[in-house]
C-alpha cells in the first residue's frame, strides 16, 4: 500500500468523522427545534424572545469532530499545495472545534445573565404569592425561555431526586459561572440560615443586575469603536496572508524559505499580540 492509498484513507476517516460527529450534534438539539415547530402549527410559542440553543454533545462526539477538523484542515492543505502538513497544521483544525465551543459557550452566558433580573422578579413575585422557592423555581422553568429555563429545569428535577434548592443552585452556578447568578445563590444560602424576606432581597439583587446590565450597553456602545479597530488590527494581516498563501503561493514563499522572513513572521506576530491586547486592557472596564 503506498503513501498516498494511506492518506487517502486517513483523510476519508477524518471527514466521515467530522460529519459523523455533526449529525450526532444536529440529532441532539433537534428534540427541541422539533417541538418548538409542533407548537407552532397549532399556534403557541413559549415565552419570551428568541430562544438560544446549546451544544448537545457527548464527549465522544466532540472528539470526533476534533479529530476530522484536524484531518479536514490537512486534506485542505494538502490538495491545494501537494504536500503532506507537519503538526501545526493538524495542531490548528483540532482547536477550531474548541474555538466555535468557547464562542457558544460565551454567546450563552451573556444571554443567561441578560435573562436573569427578569427571571428574579418572577421569583419574587411567585415568592410573594405563597409559593414556596422551589415552586417559585418550577415556576421559572415552565414560564421563562432558554437558557435560563433550561437551567431551573434542571435544577427542578435535581430537587425532584431529592437534592436541596440550595445544592440546586450551586450547581447551576457551577455550570454556568456566572457572577450575576453566584449573588443568587449566596444570597438564598444566607436566607436559609438566618432568614430574613427573600423577594425583598431579590428584588433588589434583580435592580442590581439589571443596572449592571444597562451600564454595559452603554459602555460596549461607547467602546464598539476601538472593539473593531482591535479586531480589525488583529485579524485582517492574518485573513490577507492566508489569502496570499493559498491563493498565490510563489509570491509568498519568500516569508518561509528565507530566515529574514521568519524573523519579521514573528515580529508582525507579536506586534499583533501586543497591539490586540493593549486595546483591550483599555476597553476593559469592570462594572
Amino acid at each position: 500500500m503506498t503513501y498516498g492509498m494511506i492518506f487517502a484513507l486517513l483523510a476519508f476517516a477524518g471527514v466521515f468523522l467530522f460529519f459523523i460527529g455533526l449529525s450526532q450534534m444536529r440529532r441532539s438539539a433537534g428534540g427541541s427545534e422539533d417541538f418548538q415547530a409542533r407548537l407552532a402549527a397549532y399556534g403557541v410559542t413559549t415565552a419570551g424572545a428568541t430562544t438560544l440553543p446549546h451544544l448537545k454533545l457527548r464527549t465522544s462526539e466532540y472528539f470526533m469532530i476534533q479529530i476530522g477538523s484536524a484531518v479536514l484542515v490537512a486534506l485542505i492543505v494538502f490538495v491545494r499545495f501537494h504536500v503532506l502538513v507537519g503538526w501545526l497544521v493538524l495542531f490548528l483544525g483540532y482547536l477550531l472545534p474548541g474555538f466555535y465551543v468557547k464562542y457558544r459557550i460565551n454567546k450563552r452566558l451573556k444571554a443567561f445573565n441578560n435573562q436573569l433580573g427578569d427571571t428574579l422578579t418572577l421569583l419574587s413575585n411567585a415568592l410573594k404569592a405563597g409559593y414556596s422557592f422551589a415552586q417559585a423555581i418550577d415556576t421559572v422553568a415552565k414560564n421563562a425561555v432558554p437558557p435560563i429555563a433550561d437551567e431551573f429545569a434542571r435544577a427542578v428535577r435535581e430537587m425532584n431526586l431529592g437534592g436541596s434548592p440550595d445544592e440546586a443552585l450551586q450547581n447551576i452556578t457551577k455550570r454556568i459561572a456566572s457572577a450575576d447568578f453566584d449573588l443568587v445563590a449566596t444570597a438564598y444560602s444566607i436566607h436559609r440560615t438566618v432568614g430574613g424576606n427573600l423577594a425583598e432581597i431579590l428584588d433588589n439583587i434583580a435592580y442590581t443586575i439589571r443596572e449592571r446590565v444597562r451600564i454595559k450597553g452603554e459602555i460596549a456602545t461607547l467602546t464598539a469603536q476601538a472593539r473593531a479597530s482591535g479586531t480589525l488590527i488583529t485579524f485582517l494581516p492574518i485573513v490577507l496572508a492566508a489569502f496570499m498563501f493559498f491563493v498565490t503561493p510563489s509570491y509568498f514563499r519568500p516569508m518561509f524559505d528565507n530566515f529574514i522572513g521568519w524573523i519579521l513572521i514573528a515580529i508582525g506576530i507579536f506586534m499583533i499580540f501586543i497591539g490586540n491586547l493593549i486595546i483591550r486592557r483599555v476597553i476593559a472596564i469592570e462594572v
